[in-house]
């Protein structure tokens, strides 16, 4: 049975096409056939993170419209089998699609495919109404900051009285060290706002931000960076998998520990 799965936030910058492109790429490597899907109509991105951007011939608004079939706008990736990207059209703002035409467009999708991800635009407008109207899930990615978090709080409320009741939580971006300093929420501050499941928590990373410009999710990475790491957990667990959350608190000690000896050296 296909699961449909909107990654949202309310707020934007906060990482939901980075989590998207990554967390579609790790299902893939688990064998599980993946579509994601770019609800951003009219500031497209997904393709960008994804490195397909020079692929794209259509998208889903020509799909919607009739002028091709889904499966010529799906792009497939060619790094990892049973991947696919259904792109946003930048052309078009969000209001030129209707919830009922997404919702058509990812049911055939939910035909083939194991999971569909759908990368949901800032804000709780018509853009996100089209993201969540096929869900049955809801990933909430936020950063540990107040402003994030309240947006957060307020899509939970908005998910909630939609029906979507199967909710996680993705806390991205956390800097262990601001946390000890008392300088920056800590999960435990966000889950207890949230009163939401914790699916994983992604630690800030300048790689995160290379993998981005070049294309190349960091999942992908031969030897796996802690956030590279820290996403495949998190498609593990989507997969109902036992997997312990990593210590980031703990790494961030080893880290200043092994500087220590150094200068002490």
């Amino acid at each position: 049975m296909s699961r449909i799965i909107v990654v949202t936030s309310g707020k934007g910058g906060v990482g939901k096409t980075t989590v998207t492109a990554n967390l579609g790429m790790a299902l893939a490597k688990l064998g599980r056939r993946v579509a994601l899907v770019d609800a951003d109509f009219g500031l497209r991105n997904l393709d960008l993170l994804l490195g397909l951007e020079n692929r794209v011939v259509y998208t889903a608004i020509e799909v919607m419209a009739g002028q091709c079939r889904l499966d010529q706008a799906l792009v497939k990736d060619k790094r990892q089998e049973g991947l696919v990207l259904l792109p946003a059209a930048q052309s078009r703002t969000k209001e030129a699609v209707s919830p009922l035409q997404m919702k058509k467009l990812v049911t055939v999708l939910a035909q083939k495919y194991q999971y569909i991800l759908v990368d949901s635009p800032a804000g709780i407008e018509m853009g996100f109404r089209n993201a969540i109207v096929a869900a049955s899930e809801a990933l909430i990615v936020t950063t540990p900051e107040i402003a994030a978090v309240r947006d957060a709080d307020r899509v939970v409320g908005l998910l909630e009285a939609q029906g979507i009741k199967r909710l996680r939580l993705i806390v991205n971006r956390l800097k262990p060290a601001m946390v000890q300093a008392d300088q920056m929420m800590s999960v435990q501050d966000v889950q207890e706002i949230l009163a939401i499941p914790l699916i994983g928590v992604i630690p800030d990373d300048e790689r995160i931000l290379v993998s981005t410009n070049r294309g190349e999710p960091l999942v992908l990475e031969e030897k796996l960076s802690i956030p590279g790491i820290a996403v495949n957990n998190i498609a593990r667990r989507l997969e109902g998998e036992k997997v312990p959350f990593l210590d980031l608190m703990a790494e961030h000690d080893n880290l200043l520990n092994r500087i220590r000896r150094l200068f002490r050296g």
